[in-house]
């Protein structure tokens, strides 16, 4: 009876894994490479049953190259490619698509689509775009004006406060302690002259992968890419994504007090991995069993989460929940990671890992291969196919042995008024 009872959970696995990732053998497809002359990188996925045609720039440099004290200056730069609303909407009521650009610690990326007939209209605006950005002082005037109003409402957040303070806490002045977005006080600092340094420095062909997915001729869209992107300037020498170490973290908790109604906000931080390290995927099964854990210990939280941040250099293991009464004790990081990972914890976070990475689009994993300098897309997955519990296991022990920062944001006590 237990032995038909093995086979039959065995068998729902192997049915769960297939059902979760579709992915498996398919982010491993190989898109047409191309290198153009500048020494920009192209792929290309032609699919014609798709209905939209999809560009993205990848600019293989993030905010962490923020000059200190002037952060924000990056998202400004991703900012300038399309900085007004014109240059927006366009996408959408023009070529029946739409446009997102996104900026953190690892990179710069562009997201545009349209209808398969607008193509070489698509590839032309951004093109302009990244080798021409509008960076003058009028047009970064306007945009740091619009992204210190941002960030003002966004240092209001009592979860974005608890979340900056323990990177604060845990990397100090690295880049990964310093915020994506900036603060008031640096992004107050900004000007054309700080974001025209960073265009010169970063944006530039050899530094950058263009994907091109969709109902597309490949040809055509080589010939395209040629023709559009072929004038963007090389770069005359490469910055490396090199700093100096941080510091080992302050253990001690930090308090801070706002004035906003809120239940506290905790998170506890340690340093993590590499998004291109070997332990990648045991610690995004070990993020996923650390939170199950969390959710089953912790009662009263409204809400509860693990976060893996894994960027070109180590990251940070992060777990934050909002409690409703005392905030989350302080030795509950240790009695989780310490815990042996028994085998349904496991499969669990198989599964979900697994699901989660077949709803990323597939360009997604070959323009990570050059952000973060890995292998190829298809070693990667293979590491996810073949990631063990041992591997997991191995993982929270190691990160078990890394000072744990502990930072809660709490409601400032209003002294009480006499009748």
């Amino acid at each position: 009876m237990r032995t038909r009872s093995l086979v039959h959970n065995f068998a729902a696995l192997v049915f769960l894994l297939a059902a979760a990732s579709p992915l498996f053998g398919q982010n491993t497809a190989t898109p047409r490479q191309e290198k153009l002359l500048n020494g920009l990188k192209v792929l290309m996925w032609p699919d014609p049953a798709a209905d939209r045609v999809h560009i993205k720039v990848r600019i293989h440099s993030g905010t962490s190259f923020d000059p200190q004290g002037k952060e924000g200056a990056m998202a400004i730069l991703a900012e300038s490619f399309f900085p007004t609303e014109v240059s927006q909407t366009f996408f959408k009521e023009d070529l029946g698509g739409g446009l997102s650009v996104t900026a953190n610690y690892d990179y710069i990326q562009i997201n545009a689509w349209a209808k398969p007939d607008e193509f070489l209209t698509l590839l032309e605006a951004v093109s302009t775009a990244v080798s021409s950005p509008t960076i003058d002082k009028e047009t970064t005037s306007k945009l740091v004006t619009s992204r210190l109003a941002k960030v003002k409402g966004l240092e209001a957040d009592p979860a974005y406060l608890a979340d900056n303070a323990a990177a604060k806490q845990l990397f100090g002045t690295f880049p990964y302690g310093r915020p994506e977005l900036g603060t008031a006080e640096s992004v107050a600092k900004l000007n054309f002259a700080d974001v025209l340094d960073l265009k010169q420095r970063f944006l530039n062909a050899d530094n950058a992968t263009v994907s091109i997915s969709g109902k597309i001729d490949p040809a055509l869209a080589y010939r395209a890419a040629r023709r559009y992107l072929g004038s963007w300037l090389k770069s005359d020498r490469m910055i490396p994504s090199t700093f100096k170490q941080p510091d080992a973290p302050d253990t001690k908790m930090v308090t801070v007090t706002t004035s906003a109604e809120t239940a506290p906000h905790t998170r506890f931080a340690l340093r993590g991995v590499a998004r291109g390290e070997k332990d990648y995927a045991a610690a995004k099964l070990l993020e996923s069993i650390i939170e199950s854990r969390v959710k089953e210990n912790l009662t009263g939280a409204s809400s509860v989460f693990v976060s893996n941040e894994a960027h070109i250099l180590p990251g940070s293991f992060v777990i934050g929940a909002t409690t409703a009464g005392d905030p989350m004790p302080s030795n509950l990081v240790m009695l989780l990671l310490s815990k042996a990972i028994n085998g349904s914890e496991f499969d669990a976070a198989r599964i979900k890992v697994m699901s989660d990475r077949s709803k990323t689009a597939l360009d997604e994993f070959w323009l990570d291969a050059d952000t973060y300098k890995l292998a190829s897309a298809a070693e990667e997955q293979k590491a996810f196919d073949t990631v063990a519990l041992a591997d997991v296991q191995r993982v929270a022990e190691r990160l078990a042995k890394n000072p744990v920062v502990a930072v809660t944001v709490t409601r400032i006590e209003k002294p009480a008024t006499a009748n």
